[in-house]
C-alpha cells in the first residue's frame, strides 16, 4: 500500500494558489496544484531514511542515492520511475572534468531529485520556482513529465559551455605546437586528452538512458510524447558524443604534431651541435700540433706565426662550411 506523502502546505487565495516552501533538516519541497517538487541536497542516510517513511520506495534505489559508483539507469515501478544520471562538473583545480550524480524519483504527482548541489542549473531551477510564481506555473503546471524534461534540458545544456571550453584549450594548444618557443605543451595536450576521455566516459552511457527514454513509451507515469521532449535531450547528447569524439582525434593528432614538431628540434639542435664539433675538431688538431714545439714547428715561434695559425685554422672552417653547404647540411 502506498504511504502518503505528508508534504508541503498550500496557500489558497480566492484568485490563485500560492507555492509554500516546508524544509526538512536538508529537504525542500515545492509544491504547485498537484505537483510537488522535493529538491534534497547532498543526501545521507537521514533523507533517504526520511523519503522511505513517506514513499514506497524500494530499498534497494534508496541505497543507490548513496552509491558513488551508481552508472545511469532507468528502473521503472508500478508506482514510480527511478533514474540515475551523471552529468560533468569540471574541476579547475584537477583541470579536468568530473562527474556529478543526481537520482531522480517519479511519480504521477511527485519528482523528487538528489543531488550534491554543485549542478548549477538544477540548484538555479529550484530557487528560480520557490521565488516566482510565474516559473512554478511554467515547470510545474503541467506533468512530471514535463518538469523532468525541463530539468534534464537544462542540464545537458550546461554541457555545451564545457564542452566550448576544451575547443578553446585544443585551438590554443594547437597554435602553441608551432611556436619555436613553446614549452609544456606535452603537458597540456596530457591534460586535454584526460578532460575529454573523462567528458566522454560521463556522456557514453548517459546518452544510452536518454535514448531509453525516448524510445519507450513512458506514459504510465510521465503523462508526455517521449519522442517529442526526450528526443530534444537526446538529440543533444548525441551532438555532445560526436563533438567529443572529433576532439578526442584532434588532440590525438596534435599529440602526434607535437611529437614530431619536438623530435624536429631536437634534431635542429643535435644537427647545430655536430657542426659546431666537426668543425673545431680539425681546429684542435692543429692547435694540438703546433704546440708540441716539436721540428717542424719550432720555427712557428716568431711573431707572425700566429697570424698564419689563425689563417689556416680560418681557411679550415671556411672549406668545411663550403662542404656542408654543398651537401645541404647547413
Amino acid at each position: 500500500m502506498m504511504k502518503r506523502f505528508i508534504g508541503p502546505r498550500v496557500e489558497k487565495t480566492r484568485d490563485m494558489v500560492l507555492p509554500v516552501t516546508v524544509e526538512e533538516p536538508t529537504v525542500r519541497s515545492l509544491q504547485w496544484q498537484k505537483i510537488t517538487w522535493v529538491n534534497i541536497e547532498r543526501p545521507t542516510k537521514d533523507e533517504t531514511d526520511y523519503l522511505a517513511r513517506h514513499y514506497p520506495f524500494h530499498e534497494l534505489d534508496l541505497d543507490d542515492v548513496l552509491s558513488k559508483i551508481q552508472l545511469p539507469k532507468i528502473d521503472e515501478y508500478d508506482d514510480y520511475m527511478f533514474m540515475v544520471f551523471h552529468f560533468p562538473v569540471f574541476n579547475p583545480h584537477a583541470r579536468v572534468t568530473t562527474p556529478s550524480q543526481v537520482s531522480i524519483f517519479v511519480g504521477e504527482d511527485y519528482l523528487i531529485t538528489l543531488h550534491q548541489g554543485d549542478l548549477k542549473p538544477l540548484v538555479s531551477l529550484f530557487r528560480t520556482c520557490q521565488a516566482s510564481e510565474k516559473a512554478c506555473q511554467e515547470y510545474l503546471g503541467r506533468t512530471t513529465g514535463y518538469l523532468l524534461y525541463i530539468i534534464l534540458d537544462r542540464l545537458v545544456n550546461y554541457c555545451f559551455p564545457i564542452l566550448n571550453k576544451i575547443g578553446d584549450n585544443i585551438d590554443a594548444v594547437e597554435s602553441r605546437i608551432f611556436d619555436e618557443l613553446a614549452r609544456g605543451t606535452v603537458r597540456d595536450v596530457g591534460i586535454l586528452r584526460r578532460d575529454i576521455i573523462s567528458f566522454r566516459r560521463i556522456i557514453r552511457p548517459q546518452t544510452e538512458a536518454v535514448e531509453l527514454l525516448e524510445k519507450k513509451d513512458w506514459s504510465v507515469h510521465l503523462k508526455e510524447d517521449p519522442d517529442v521532449y526526450f528526443g530534444d535531450i537526446a538529440d543533444h547528447l548525441r551532438k555532445l558524443r560526436y563533438t567529443l569524439d572529433d576532439y578526442k582525434e584532434v588532440v590525438e593528432g596534435l599529440s602526434d604534431t607535437n611529437n614530431t614538431m619536438t623530435s624536429f628540434r631536437i634534431n635542429e639542435v643535435i644537427r647545430v651541435l655536430t657542426i659546431f664539433s666537426t668543425i673545431v675538431l680539425p681546429l684542435t688538431l692543429i692547435a694540438s700540433l703546433i704546440g708540441m714545439n716539436v721540428w717542424p714547428f719550432v720555427p712557428l715561434e716568431s711573431p707572425g706565426s700566429l697570424f698564419a695559425i689563425v689563417a689556416a685554422m680560418g681557411a679550415v672552417i671556411f672549406g668545411m662550411l663550403i662542404f656542408f653547404r654543398s651537401r645541404r647540411w647547413i
